[in-house]
C-alpha cells in the first residue's frame, strides 16, 4: 500500500513540477477552458484508464469462473468412473465403496456448496475421501483383476483428490487486491471529471452525465458482484455432480 501511494505521489509531483517548469521557461498558453487541450487530454485518459481496469475486473473472475465449471466437471467424471470400477472389486466391497461414492457426492451437493459461495470447502469432504482411500487400500487379493480394479480406483480416488483441492482453490480465488477499488476510483474520476475540469451541466445537458454515472455505478457493482466463482451471476452450480448421482442411479440400475 505504501508503494501504491509513493507512486501516486510521485505522479502528481511530475505534473507540477511540468508545469512550474514550462511555466518559467515561458512555454506554451494558459489553459482555463474545460474543453481545452489540458482537460480534453485527462478526460480521455481517464476513460481509457476506467476502461482497462473494468475489462480486468471483469475478464478474470469469468476466467476464473470458467475453469471452476470445467474442474467440476472433470472431478464428477473421475467419480463416476471410480463408480464404474469399483464393479470390480471384491463383491463384499462394491455396495460399501460405492455408497460411500454416492455420499460424497451427495455432501458436495447438499453441504458444501453453499460453504463454496463464502470462498472454503468444508473439511468433512476431504475426510469421507480418506476415510474411502484407506478401506480401499486395505483390501488385499490373489485375484489379479482385482488388484488391478483396487489400482485403479485409487487412481480415480486420486484424481478427486486432485480436482478437490483444486476446487477449494476456486473457490477461494478474487481479483487482485485493489483491482476493485481502482474500478471505483476511476469510475467516480470519470463521473466527476468535466466538474473538475471547471465546468458546469445545465438542464438537458445533465441527462447523458447522469446515464453514464448509472452505468459506470452498475459496472463497479457488477464487478464486486462477480469476485468468486461459486457466488454471484457467474457462480458455478453443481449441475456436474446432480448429474453424477443420475449416473449413478443408471448405472445401479443396469446391474
Amino acid at each position: 500500500m505504501v508503494a501504491y501511494v509513493l507512486a501516486v505521489l510521485a505522479a502528481v509531483g511530475l505534473v507540477g513540477a511540468a508545469a512550474f517548469t514550462f511555466r518559467l521557461a515561458g512555454k506554451g498558453t494558459d489553459d482555463r477552458d474545460a474543453g481545452g487541450p489540458s482537460a480534453g487530454h485527462a478526460g480521455a485518459m481517464l476513460s481509457a484508464l476506467f476502461l482497462l481496469v473494468f475489462a480486468i475486473a471483469v475478464i478474470v473472475p469469468w476466467t476464473t469462473a470458467d475453469a471452476a465449471r470445467q474442474n467440476t466437471q472433470a472431478e464428477s467424471r473421475a467419480v463416476v468412473d471410480a463408480y464404474w470400477a469399483a464393479a470390480d472389486l471384491p463383491a463384499v466391497m462394491v455396495g460399501p465403496v460405492r455408497t460411500g461414492l454416492r455420499e460424497y457426492v451427495t455432501f458436495v451437493v447438499e453441504d458444501e456448496w453453499p460453504l463454496m459461495a463464502r470462498g472454503r470447502l468444508d473439511p468433512m469432504g476431504g475426510v469421507r475421501l480418506d476415510e474411502l482411500r484407506s478401506r480401499i487400500t486395505e483390501l488385499t487379493s490373489d485375484d489379479e483383476d482385482e488388484r488391478e480394479a483396487r489400482a485403479a480406483l485409487l487412481d480415480q480416488l486420486g484424481t478427486i483428490g486432485a480436482a478437490r483441492a483444486q476446487r477449494a482453490a476456486d473457490a477461494a480465488a478474487t481479483p487482485p487486491a485493489g483491482l476493485l477499488a481502482l474500478t471505483v476510483l476511476t469510475g467516480l474520476s470519470v463521473i466527476l471529471f468535466p466538474f473538475l475540469a471547471g465546468a458546469r451541466p445545465r438542464g438537458i445537458t445533465l441527462a447523458p452525465l447522469a446515464a453514464m454515472a448509472a452505468l459506470l455505478g452498475f459496472g463497479a457493482y457488477l464487478t464486486w458482484d462477480i469476485t468468486r466463482a461459486f457466488d454471484g451471476p457467474l457462480a458455478v452450480t453443481p449441475d456436474a455432480f446432480t448429474a453424477a448421482l443420475h449416473e449413478f442411479a443408471r448405472i445401479a440400475g443396469g446391474v
